[in-house]
């Protein structure tokens, strides 16, 4: 059983409890009002007499008997305010007896909220009035736990006290996000008592929350809802109903929490049922604060005036880069391809971890059909002799789109179509997307002269041929690269150029094909008889809609429509007959002139060595007789001296 402060019989009946001390009880009980301003304290009495003594000395006009340092800070007290209140205190000062009168010094250095916690619990224990507030409650909660404050020392105690406050403070938005706030300041101690845990399943309930059901935020930050109303002539404005906030409405206030605080309010948010859409954009607002490399402007364009926040090193970015990636959602296209390209970016001048980097690559991979050029020329890091743009990086994000496509087949066969078909019946769908984005991206990187003939062709061979419905995009990047690697063989021209259809040509690009001489021969054959195909079925195409239409109910409509239509066919099939009239005897000619140059060289060299072989047999006739005599000769000589 307690007395009225707290200290217990046993205490009380000791031989160290001097007549001092209660002197100080009855001088307690005199009490009516303690106050603390400007570094001093102030006790009011009952007799109206009052005294001011200097901060850090809390007296009743008797010495203090206890010296509680913590830190840098010493508080000289009296024991028995402190017994009342805290169950460590009247342990630790039961402990400690002296008759000299010697006081006691007891350090409590890992108190939690250290020396300003204390201040305040010294001041609940004399009996003065505390303001509790968002910023200190956590702090005092966990000093009260660690002092044992509880109801056996008292009733309304500051564990309870606090713990009714925390309940208040639980039931708005922004009392709860400052309390979240200095929950790191006592994290071991905010833990175990279920504060941080209690903190963040408030917001997550807030911000998961429909907030035209529930008119969330009840109370923001920096994020009120906006009224719409008049003021009249006698200053009385007139307010309506506030006007509905949108999802983004907690993104800024939750922006200032630290990455280990941000991570586990994403996860709960996350489990309560947020969309992905919200939570990546939250994310992605939290990445723009702290990651100067995620946005070409100002990294702290929406930060309050009044914050003080700073560029993180970039140890600590690196760090951040790579907790936000795991964090992403894991769905497609609930995140921004530029913004994922960003961090892929950010990555790649952090030096993230090679983990990190696969992990973007294979997100951009995954919706690389909503990715525009701009994005994906990624610069290459390094000082060694390279191509300007990572190529490699864009080879390993393609590869990964073409592994994960499925939904596209390629046709069992190739067929000539109509020039006009062709271009209005080309599906966008993602492939194709992706091969007018490769297409562009070859003729982007086609010029630099350290970019290979194996990752050129790599690239464009990734994409297959059913994809592309014309091939101009191709063709360009090929002539591109050609004009600027004039040291290729006929080899790898060759091999390069087979990499275009020249049957899905348009009528530009086979008359710029037809004409270029970077071409191989046998291609710009290929792009001439392509398009007299093609011209075929366009002439017989408007044959066979001249018979029905001579058939059709209405002949002499139809007769007219036929013929304005036949005559505007007629100029256009006319004009593209010429020109390939024109082609194939430029073409011809080109032809006739090597095969007679071969002819001709043919000629001469069997001329010569016609000549050649005639005069060998020449020299052999003219020789053979003395070299017989010479034999003759020798024989005789042999036989006679034989003989």
């Amino acid at each position: 059983m307690k007395h009225g402060y707290g200290f217990s019989k046993e205490y009380a009946k000791s031989d160290t409890l001097e007549l001092e001390y209660l002197e100080s009880i009855r001088y307690l009980f005199k009490i009516k009002e303690i106050n603390f301003y400007c570094g001093y304290l102030s006790v009011s009495i009952l007799e109206a007499r009052s005294i001011d003594i200097p901060y850090g000395h809390c007296t009743t006009g008797l010495p203090s008997d206890v010296t509680i340092e913590i830190g840098e800070m010493s508080f000289h007290l009296h024991k028995f305010p402190l017994l009342s209140r805290s169950g460590l205190l009247e342990k630790r000062i039961g402990e400690f007896s002296s008759d000299d009168g010697s006081i006691f010094v007891l350090q409590l250095h890992d108190i939690p909220g250290g020396a300003k916690a204390f201040e305040l619990i010294a001041k609940f224990c004399y009996g003065v009035k505390i303001e509790l507030t968002a910023l200190n409650v956590v702090g005092l909660r966990c000093a009260a736990e660690y002092l044992q404050m509880n109801e056996d020392f008292g009733e309304g105690n500051l564990i309870a006290e606090t713990d009714g406050f925390l309940n208040e403070v639980f039931g708005n938005w922004a009392d709860t996000v400052e309390a979240l706030k200095t929950c790191e300041e006592v994290l071991p101690f905010a833990e175990e008592l279920h504060i941080l845990s209690r903190c963040i399943n408030s917001l997550a309930m807030k911000a998961c929350a429909d907030t035209s059901l529930f008119n969330w935020p009840v109370s923001g930050s920096n994020n009120m809802q906006s009224t719409t109303g008049t003021v009249l002539w006698n200053g009385i404005s007139t307010t309506t109903e506030p006007q509905p906030v949108g999802d983004d409405w907690w993104y800024e206030d939750v922006s200032f929490l630290s990455l280990p605080l941000y991570k586990r309010l994403i996860k709960a948010v996350e489990l309560g049922g947020m969309k992905p859409e919200r939570i990546a954009r939250s994310l992605v607002y939290y990445a723009k604060m702290y990651l100067p490399l995620m946005s070409k402007q100002s990294s702290f364009k929406n930060i309050n005036p009044g914050s003080t926040i700073s560029v993180p090193p970039e140890a600590d970015q690196r760090a951040l880069l790579e907790e936000i990636v795991q964090l992403i959602p894991n769905q497609k296209g609930v995140t921004q391809t530029k913004f994922l390209i960003r961090l892929l970016h950010a990555a790649v001048i952090l030096h993230a971890s090679p983990s990190c980097r696969e992990n973007l690559e294979k997100r951009v991979g995954a919706q690389l059909d909503q990715t525009s050029l701009e994005d994906v020329l990624i610069p290459t890091m390094g000082n060694s002799v390279e191509t300007v743009y990572d190529t490699e990086c864009f080879q390993r994000i393609l590869d990964h789109f073409m592994s994960m496509d499925q939904s596209v087949t390629a046709p069992s066969s190739p067929c000539i179509v109509e020039e006009g078909l062709m271009r209005g019946a080309s599906s966008l769908t993602s492939v194709t997307l992706v091969a007018n984005l490769v297409d562009a991206y070859l003729a982007d990187v086609a010029p630099d002269v350290n970019l290979k003939f194996p990752k050129f062709r790599s690239l464009a061979a990734a994409i297959p041929d059913y994809a592309r419905p014309l091939a101009d995009g191709i063709y360009r990047a090929i002539d591109i690269y050609l004009k600027a690697h004039p040291w290729l063989t006929d080899s790898e021209r060759e091999q390069i150029c087979k990499l275009m259809n020249c049957q899905k040509l348009s009528l530009e690009a086979s008359t710029h094909a037809a004409q270029n001489e970077r071409l191989p021969l046998r291609v710009i054959v290929q792009v001439l008889f392509f398009e007299q195909l093609r011209l075929r079925t366009t002439i017989s195409g408007w044959f066979f809609v001249s018979d029905n239409l001579e058939n059709s109910q209405n002949p002499n409509a139809n007769r007219a429509l036929a013929a304005q239509d036949g005559a505007v066919g007629i100029d256009d099939v006319s004009e593209r007959v010429s020109e390939l009239e024109k082609e194939c005897q430029t073409m011809r000619r080109e032809i006739q002139t090597l095969v007679k140059r071969k002819r001709i060289w043919n000629i001469f060299f069997r001329r010569k060595s016609q000549h050649r072989d005639s005069k060998e047999s020449k020299s052999s006739c003219v020789k053979a007789p003395p070299r017989a005599m010479v034999n003759g000769q020798k024989n005789h000589e042999n036989g006679a001296v034989g003989n």
